[in-house]
């Protein structure tokens, strides 16, 4: 075989990706009858055919299939590399990475990282959604900057990270008004036998929610599990139940999904962290958001709002060592 030539190889890999001559020549800029003459030298670099005719189509062989699998790893690997330079600090256009579990409320999430966007230049904001688990090994790959989260990291995970307290406050109990209305009263007990929506098993409030059921012998109704807090507010503002949401966003939840307060508990807390892989913030994203939770978000009044001590909002744990900061 020949010695490759990669000019050749990517006009082969766009070819298979986009589907056919025509288009790939589109996306290159060049006639499909070029781009036909380099797929035949490279055909003949390789000593065996990459196309077959299957009826009007050109559908790859087993030699191509082998030939596309390489190639879609080499110029994958091309388009990361191109990626991971513009994304680097202080290239132009400067991104700021932050994953979010699932169980945290949408909007607490968007307090949190809205002073990041206040900076000059704002950088560009590339948020994921994932488990915990998943969220932490993309910020041990370096792949994220910062993940918010309702639990620290615990010891059990051999992962390298520091916990800072940014949130937390007590539960609020929302349900659509004609339910609300009735269950107001006598409450908590009003939530015995009640139909309620619950937190899944990703939710670090959904075990002491179920702790002080047990306390105050309340046994409501269960009628699902969420793990995603956006159905859950949705099936709540449809009448199905009634679902805990921090306090400390009650009421703009309450607001946005027309829904009212049955009432309210200090005794269950609600915990926002966020997980760097740095001892010492320096990126000036992950900076601005801990400065501002330190403050107390200052527009969150303070019937819903627990401020952290200075002296605990950013106390690391790196995990393997096991100290640092726990609920």
């Amino acid at each position: 075989m020949q010695n490759l030539n990669y000019k050749h190889l990517h006009y082969f890999w766009v070819i298979a990706k986009s589907g056919g001559v025509a288009k790939a020549g589109e996306q290159l800029h060049v006639t499909p009858q070029s781009i036909s003459g380099q797929i035949r030298l490279l055909e003949a670099a390789i000593g065996q055919p990459l196309w077959r005719r299957a009826g009007r189509k050109l559908e790859l062989t087993d030699t191509g299939h082998l030939v596309f699998d390489y190639a879609d790893r080499l110029f994958t690997v091309g388009e990361e590399l191109k990626d991971a330079l513009r994304d680097r600090p202080g290239a132009t256009g400067n991104v700021f990475r932050v994953g979010v579990t699932g169980s945290v409320v949408k909007v607490v999430a968007y307090r949190l990282v809205a002073p990041a966007l206040t900076l000059s230049p704002p950088p560009r904001l590339v948020c994921r959604e994932g488990r915990f688990a998943e969220l932490l090994t993309l910020l041990a790959a370096h792949q994220l900057d910062l993940v918010i989260s309702d639990r620290p990291i615990p010891s059990s995970m051999n992962v390298r990270g520091y916990n800072h307290l940014l949130m937390q406050g007590g539960m609020t109990f929302l349900a659509a008004p004609a339910l609300a209305r009735r269950l107001r009263a006598g409450f908590p007990q009003s939530l015995n036998d009640a139909p309620m929506m619950l937190p899944g098993g990703d939710a670090a409030v959904r075990s002491p929610l179920l702790r002080w059921f047990d306390s105050l012998q309340i046994r409501p109704h269960v009628i699902g599990d969420f793990d995603d807090t956006a159905v859950m507010k949705a099936f709540g503002q449809a009448g199905a139940g009634v679902l805990p949401m921090p306090t400390l966003v009650a009421k703009e939840v309450a607001s946005q999904f027309h829904l009212a307060a049955v009432g309210r508990t200090d005794e269950v807390l609600h915990y926002i962290y966020g997980i760097s892989g740095e001892r010492r913030l320096t990126n000036p994203a992950v900076l601005a958001i801990s400065q501002a939770a330190r403050a107390g978000l200052a527009e969150v009044s303070p019937d819903t709002w627990i401020p952290v001590p200075p002296s605990t909002s950013e106390s690391p744990r790196d995990a393997r060592s096991g100290s640092g900061v726990r609920p």
